[in-house]
């Protein structure tokens, strides 16, 4: 799964860190998502588009077949 997490961070100038703090994550799991080496929950990914003020298609795109 593509996502534009580390663009949007990198708008905002926060960190993988300050992140994880406000979407109640942690860095670990972040830096994983952003890597494309694990994909988030639902849950998790709701928290961070409504962190960015994005819809979660917006952030997350699912690499087709």
């Amino acid at each position: 799964m593509k996502n534009s997490i580390r663009v949007e961070r990198a708008k905002i100038r926060i960190s993988q860190e300050v992140l994880a703090d406000a979407v109640k994550a942690t860095r670990q799991s972040i830096h994983l998502i952003e890597n494309g080496k694990t994909e988030p929950k639902l849950s998790l990914a709701l928290r961070i588009s409504k962190f960015f003020g994005l819809k979660v298609e917006d952030i997350f795109e699912a690499e087709q077949d």
